[in-house]
């Protein structure tokens, strides 16, 4: 056997075992996210019906639902979109088109992506640190945890996805473009946004809608903000339930029926999740083909 031989035997060995390796840790990550979706899917299912949307959360040992807290959720999420997407968009917008390469974009950028990978426990220990607890000497223990305070920790777990994803979508569109429209005398603000934002909404959007995702299911911010509630809630200066904190409670406890109806509010936000990202790829194919 000549050295080239040898040589090419030990390659195509290497091959074949980083092959067989990255298989291998390929069908183990996804064994464990099979068994939890299957998981999760059978056990919802089984306490999915009717009630889990029009009736409130029960005490133990009777039927109910989570309404209550589906309500709570979708209004605190609404809200966080109302406040985070605006300030998102506009530091994305001043971060590509007006500082893309000062040392001041340079340093807003590393700090969103800190606020970005942040634990969202901290962001919601701060809310309640700067919002909670002074409301709360303010109006003589009358006020502290509350719907707002649970919806401006979400915001804060909004802008940084928006931030990244304007940022980087505005980046992608050709410097031709901006060129083109500025050779026509197009002024800056309208070229940015009747051109440069209208040619990358696709991607835009996707990040709104990945920020919604990211939102959905946080726990951590919701248990130091809003808190929880039994009851149905519209006051937004008073505790709210919502599903992910329904959730931990209810699995943390000895009661079988609030096991069920745990798995039931898992898996309806994992079918959200699903369809908010079904839907962003959906927007993001569209965009290529058109």
């Amino acid at each position: 056997m000549t050295s080239n031989e040898r040589l090419y035997q030990i390659r195509a060995f290497k091959n074949r075992l980083a092959m067989v390796l990255s298989c291998g840790a390929t069908a183990f990550g996804l064994i464990w996210l099979v068994w939890i979706l299957v998981t999760t899917v059978i056990n919802g299912f089984q306490a999915l019906n009717l009630s889990l949307f029009t009736q409130m959360t029960p005490p133990p040992g009777t039927e109910g639902g989570l309404a209550n807290a589906l309500y709570g959720s979708a209004l605190m999420s609404a809200i966080a979109l109302l406040i985070g997407t605006p300030i998102g968009l506009m530091a994305g917008i001043w971060l590509a088109e007006f500082a893309r390469h000062s040392r001041l974009g340079n340093t807003v950028r590393f700090i969103n992506d800190i606020l970005l990978s942040a634990p969202s426990i901290v962001l919601g220990l701060f809310i309640y640190t700067a919002v909670i607890l002074p409301l709360n000497l303010l109006t003589n223990h009358q006020a502290g945890f509350s719907a707002i305070a649970g919806a401006l920790a979400l915001a804060l777990l909004v802008i940084p996805v928006v931030v990244r994803t304007t940022d980087e979508m505005l980046q992608l569109q050709p410097t031709t473009l901006r060129e083109a429209a500025l050779a026509l005398g197009v002024p800056q603000w309208k070229l940015t946004l009747q051109i440069v934002l209208r040619a990358a909404k696709a991607g835009v959007l996707t990040g709104i809608l990945l920020a919604l995702a990211r939102i959905t299911g946080e726990t951590a911010p919701l248990l130091f903000t809003a808190f929880g509630n039994q009851f149905w809630s519209s006051n937004l200066l008073k505790p709210i339930a919502s599903v992910p904190v329904v959730i931990f409670q209810y699995a943390m406890s000895p009661f079988e029926d609030w096991h069920s109806l745990a798995w039931a509010g898992a898996l309806v936000l994992t079918l959200f999740v699903l369809i908010l990202s079904l839907l962003s790829r959906l927007i993001l194919l569209r965009n290529r083909l058109t």
